[in-house]
């Protein structure tokens, strides 16, 4: 039997391509138990995301956490879920259709620009078998994480990387590997803060609170870690604030096994006691509100902060479909497409400007 998955049949001269392919966590189909189960199963299979041997996790998850944990997440899904569905598949859609907006504006609407999520649907694999049928064959693939873990960034490449396996007549492929340090994604922070401020003026502390993965991690050589510390100081220098009011905290642990420190609930609720009345949250690791933003920060950590004697507790929410953040994606995207853009252009004058460049660069060789 074959090892290959069928594919459309080849033709010669047929017109190819470019796509780009937004890649977010994911999401349950409904805010149900039911939609729950098979959702984070998926996710908490992934030897990337739980690094405890099978043989001993294995039990653990079937026989505990699918058991318990489902209803209860269906239940804080429910609390922010939308009238299209779940946020972070919502604002990730509206994300990919902004996005060839804003490339078309550059010159560069004949590109295919799909979205996909790594646990759930839309998948990677069916995404990408829909951008090869409509003749894709050469693909930049973007995380939609701006700092690089091995739990978050790499398993989409690793994921790509299984779907591809099996193909005959495989794309080029391309990955945006982090962005924590662009400019244009910093700036849109930024602006976005500033925004806030101007309507409801400054709190006493800033906490920008980024996605928790295990302390081993750090150890084992993910940059994780430091990559977050850099968009935070980075915030606070394009916002101008002394370092002192600016808190990089980490949110959502999991398990009995020690996590990046600080703790954001823990955080909150210790300047609640020494008086710090009101605190502001960003989250600048996702770029899309979902359940760890809209529930956890917005309301779990919010009450938390306010239970402990804190004033005022406000969340900014995440950059979603901010025009400063699109215009950043569209720019990060460009760079990344490089001589693409060329190869795709549909106008002879962008096609000679390829081709002489590239007979000036065989001539100096």
């Amino acid at each position: 039997m074959s090892r290959y998955w069928t594919e459309p049949p080849f033709k010669h001269g047929s017109e190819t391509r470019t796509g780009v392919l937004l890649v977010n966590l994911g999401t349950p189909d409904a805010p149900t138990a039911a939609a729950l189960r098979p959702y984070l199963k998926q996710f908490l299979s992934d030897p990337r995301v739980v690094e405890i041997p099978r043989l001993i996790w294995w039990p653990i998850l079937n026989g505990i956490i699918l058991n318990t944990r489902p209803k209860a997440s269906a239940r804080k899904y429910a609390s922010v879920w939308m009238d299209e569905g779940s946020p972070l598949k919502v604002h990730t859609e509206r994300q990919a259709k902004l996005l060839a907006g804003y490339l078309l504006k550059a010159g560069h609407g004949e590109l295919d620009i799909a979205y996909a999520m790594r646990y759930g649907k839309p998948s990677i694999a069916d995404t990408l078998n829909g951008m090869r049928s409509r003749g894709c064959t050469r693909i930049l693939v973007v995380p939609m994480y701006p700092q690089y873990s091995a739990s978050t960034t790499a398993t989409v490449i690793d994921e790509v990387g299984r779907c591809l396996a099996h193909w005959r007549n495989q794309p080029e492929i391309r990955f945006v590997r982090s962005f924590q340090d662009d400019p244009g994604y910093i700036a849109a922070l930024v602006a976005s803060v500033r925004e806030h401020w101007a309507v409801h003026g400054e709190p006493d502390r800033l906490l920008l609170s980024f996605h928790g993965v295990p302390r081993r991690s750090l150890d084992l050589g993910d940059p994780y870690h430091c990559e977050c510390h850099k968009t935070g100081r980075l915030v606070a220098e394009g916002l101008g604030v002394a370092p002192e009011r600016v808190l990089v905290t980490f949110q959502s642990r999991f398990g009995k096994a020690e996590w990046l420190k600080p703790y954001t609930q823990p955080t909150l609720e210790a300047l609640a006691a020494q008086g710090v009345g009101r605190v502001d949250v960003m989250c600048p690791g996702f770029v899309a509100d979902c359940l760890e933003t809209l529930e956890e920060i917005a309301m779990e950590c919010k009450e938390a902060f306010l239970e402990k004697g804190g004033k005022v507790f406000h969340y900014i929410p995440c950059l979603n479909e901010r025009h400063e953040w699109m215009q950043a994606l569209s720019e990060l995207t460009c760079r990344h497409l490089g001589h693409w853009l060329e190869i795709q252009a549909p106008d002879a004058a962008a096609r000679e400007a390829s081709a002489t460049r590239a007979r000036a660069l065989g001539a100096a060789r």
